[in-house]
């Protein structure tokens, strides 16, 4: 097992999700402040986790050329610049610049989003469940530190609020990019390019464990992206509660979604894939029906501490179910087509929230996920002995 690796990886997600935190609960205020258009006000945030869904696929092939330590390096330092360019977008009251630099941030989400991928192949394949979950661990601090850089950057720059926050950021990007040049070799070699023995995406998808890996995947992220993206702008700009009392929410809705990690990879061990992947599909369940108790800020808290919840045991397990349906040579053709559904889903969430927020308010769009949960438990249950035979096969 390489504790090098892990240790810095962990480092790196604490960046990335602190990061990811003050774009999310920003973004929608900001651009709300920038914009007259108020049923846009999500588009910084929709468009970055688009660009996140776009540049899947691309950020695996160059990693597969150049490596996961320069390819995720390069990504980090676009993201010091793009949060430079939403404090000049603040600076100027620019909602245009503003859109820009978070479309750009989504880059490096992208790469980021393969920094469990980049544990996976540090460890033996049994550790495997194990390395995620410490690697999502890592977003611990980032739930704390992001909420912090929020309200305490708020005024650090005169005349443009929050602006600090976003010169801050790129700070930490900038010492992320360092420690990504720091990994050292993976337990699983890149291949540079090297197609020999690699099956055809088509036959990859005719696995029912990987379609089913992919979906819950998808589902898990893109529920929680749809509702988390809604709840500053559902709690602050129409409810009118505090931007502390949002970024409170937001806080332990990242925690929620992270101190699971804990345990989640000993769960899987223990219980098996399939058993944890329906708690998170429970778990994502019941955060829909307390959303529906009332828009008290206990009822924002309630309803995103379970999604937080559902989210990570979902997640965690989709992310481990998908490592055991292929090959090492064929890792980064599985991981770019799974990272595309997963945020291009979550990109069209993100993008219909704030519409769909103003439009049918708060209840509708919590109601809105569960028939895709349902989907998912039924293909738990369809799939649950090709899963252990593939477990088996794989170990």
């Amino acid at each position: 097992m390489n504790y090098r690796n892990l240790i810095i990886l962990f480092f790196c997600q604490l960046i990335s999700a602190t990061g990811q935190i003050v774009i999310v609960t920003l973004g929608g205020v900001i651009g709300s402040s920038l914009t007259e258009n108020q049923s846009i006000a999500t588009l910084p945030v929709s468009l970055m986790v688009v660009v996140t869904a776009l540049s899947a696929i691309p950020a695996t092939i160059l990693m597969r050329k150049i490596g996961r330590r320069l390819g995720s390096s390069m990504a980090s330092l676009s993201a010091a610049s793009a949060v430079l360019i939403g404090a000049y977008a603040l600076h100027i009251q620019s909602f245009g610049f503003f859109v820009l630099a978070a479309a750009l941030f989504g880059i490096n989400a992208a790469f980021s989003q393969q920094y469990r991928y980049a544990a996976a192949e540090s460890v033996d394949q049994k550790f495997v469940s194990r390395a995620i979950s410490l690697i999502l661990l890592g977003a611990i601090g980032g739930a704390i530190l992001g909420p912090e850089l929020v309200t305490r950057g708020r005024y650090w720059v005169e005349g443009a609020p929050y602006a600090g926050s976003l010169i801050s950021l790129s700070v930490l990007f900038g010492i992320q990019s360092l420690l990504l040049m720091s990994l050292r070799a993976f337990h699983v070699q890149d291949d540079g390019g090297s197609e020999v023995n690699v099956r055809p995406l088509k036959t990859l998808l005719k696995q029912r464990v990987f379609i089913m890996a992919m979906l819950g995947g998808t589902v898990a992220y893109g529920a929680m992206t749809f509702i988390m993206t809604a709840t500053p702008l559902s709690m602050h700009v129409v409810d009118g509660f505090s931007m502390e009392a949002t970024a409170n929410v937001i806080r332990s809705h990242v925690l929620a979604m992270y101190i699971p990690s804990l345990l989640s990879g000993f769960l899987i061990e223990r219980f098996g894939l399939s058993k944890i992947m329906m708690i998170g599909v429970l778990g994502l369940f019941l955060a829909s029906i307390a959303g529906l108790s009332g828009q008290s800020i206990f009822s924002y808290w309630i309803a995103l501490v379970l999604l937080g919840i559902g989210w990570n045991f979902l997640y965690v397990g989709s992310t481990t179910m998908l490592t055991y349906t292929y090959k090492p040579n064929e890792r980064f053709k599985a991981q770019g087509i799974n990272e595309f559904c997963v945020f291009g889903v979550s990109a069209l969430g993100s993008l219909l929230a704030g519409t769909i927020m103003y439009l049918y308010g708060w209840y509708t769009l919590v109601l809105i996920p569960i028939p895709f949960l349902i989907m998912i438990a039924v293909g738990l249950r369809v799939t649950k002995n090709e899963t252990k035979i593939l477990i088996r096969a794989k170990i």
